[in-house]
């Protein structure tokens, strides 16, 4: 069979309301870049449907790359044949004959062109009894049928389709504004990363790293993570952060059941002032409650008291077998798991405080005088943008 069309259907982006048109036109733009490399492909956006024309181009490779393409609940293979009852015939015919292995179907048929002579429920009976007599051993099934038909009959044109390919969902990346993910290199980060852009926000990163205490190695690592994180929103800006000296102070100069907790206070500080650099309006961490001393609700009352941007923790409530579930389906967890040191492991206290009070930090940070130290390190950022590989492609599974 020769497919000529994909449709899209955008899912919760049809509950928009008088912004729907925002969103889709982010979605119709996010679909272009992605799909940049099939040069024949033609996009026609509408009010509640895409139609991505093929014009010769695979299919299948089109269709696995709009699986990580966050605004896209669902899609469809669909052969587009003119608004007349025997061409709609001849064309849902050859759909059923070509598919192996069917024994029952179903026809479906939405008409929203109100101008077509026949009502859906009569369509459903002429197409339905048009494949029975022209098929021998398949029968009707409207409960559990083998194959469901489906006919779309518009205004322009009718779409007939079939299978539907689950997409990644959420809303389109930069239709919810823009974060900064504090990306170590870990299992955790990466994963918020990815579960933020899928709400539609853009994200641009910041990792701190220590030389010598950690390698180029570490730093490539995260750099493999971004262009991970990149192929869903086709690039993502890093800022590394030289933290080396500032965190010798702190190991020198604070009590080490402190210096987790100051180190960390230092990091959002650094975070919000690039952020506020770069006119983002919010901050992204790996954070799952209980799961690390710096992770109580003590410790991120401390930690948090330092900025006053939204901090967004996509992780917080799940689990560690939860998080690497989801690391794996998008292909991330390899990467996570490479044996080399991030900063966050580097002088890391043998019994750090779980429960840190405010204003014992607070004491505990006026021992030392970091605001040039602060500056110092921000100064020397140097900011990478990481982009995502032509032709990659990732399996995404149902992650909930």
């Amino acid at each position: 069979m020769q497919y000529d069309h994909i449709v899209v259907r955008y899912g919760e982006l049809t509950l928009k309301g008088q912004n729907r048109k925002l969103f889709i036109n982010q979605l119709a733009k996010n679909v272009r870049q992605a799909l940049r490399s099939f040069a024949a492909i033609q996009i026609n956006k509408t009010r509640d449907r895409m139609y991505i024309v093929l014009n010769g181009e695979d299919p299948d490779a089109i269709m696995k790359r709009c699986q990580t393409i966050f605004g896209i609940h669902d899609m469809s293979l669909a052969m587009k044949v003119r608004n007349d009852e025997e061409a709609i015939k001849e064309a849902g015919l050859q759909l059923l004959k070509d598919k192996e292995g069917v024994r029952t179907f179903k026809v479906t048929t939405k008409r929203s062109n109100k101008d077509f002579p026949i009502t859906s429920q009569q369509f459903n009976h002429v197409l339905g009894g048009h494949l029975l007599i022209n098929t021998d051993g398949i029968t009707v099934d409207v409960h559990e049928p083998d194959l469901e038909i489906t006919v779309d009959i518009r205004k322009e044109a009718t779409f007939l389709t079939s299978d539907k390919v689950i997409g990644a969902a959420g809303l389109p990346v930069g239709s919810s504004g823009k974060s900064l993910l504090l990306l170590s290199g870990g299992i955790d980060s990466p994963v918020a990363g990815y579960l933020t852009m899928k709400r539609g926000v853009e994200i641009e990163a910041i990792h701190f790293h220590s030389p010598p205490y950690t390698s180029e190695r570490a730093k490539e690592k995260v750099l493999d993570l971004a262009e991970k994180l990149a192929y869903y929103g086709h690039s993502v800006r890093v800022h590394l952060v030289p933290f080396t000296a500032l965190q010798q102070k702190i190991h020198r100069e604070i009590p080490h059941g402190y210096s987790m907790t100051v180190m960390r206070r230092m990091m959002m500080r650094i975070s919000e002032a690039v952020a506020k650099q770069e006119g983002i309006l919010s901050l992204v961490t790996g954070e799952s409650l209980g799961q690390v001393a710096s992770q109580t609700m003590e410790s991120m009352h401390a930690i948090n008291a330092v900025t006053s941007y939204p901090v967004i923790r996509p992780l917080v409530t799940m689990d560690k077998k939860e998080i690497i579930a989801i690391s794996e389906s998008i292909d991330m967890y390899g990467i996570s798991i490479r044996p080399f040191e991030d900063c966050c492991t580097v002088f890391v206290p043998k019994q750090p405080k779980t429960k840190p009070k405010l204003e014992k930090v607070e004491q505990m940070e006026a021992l030392i005088d970091v605001e040039q130290d602060i500056q110092d390190v921000i100064e020397a950022v140097e900011t990478v943008t990481i982009k995502a590989k032509e032709g990659e492609t990732n399996a995404l599974d149902e992650l909930f």
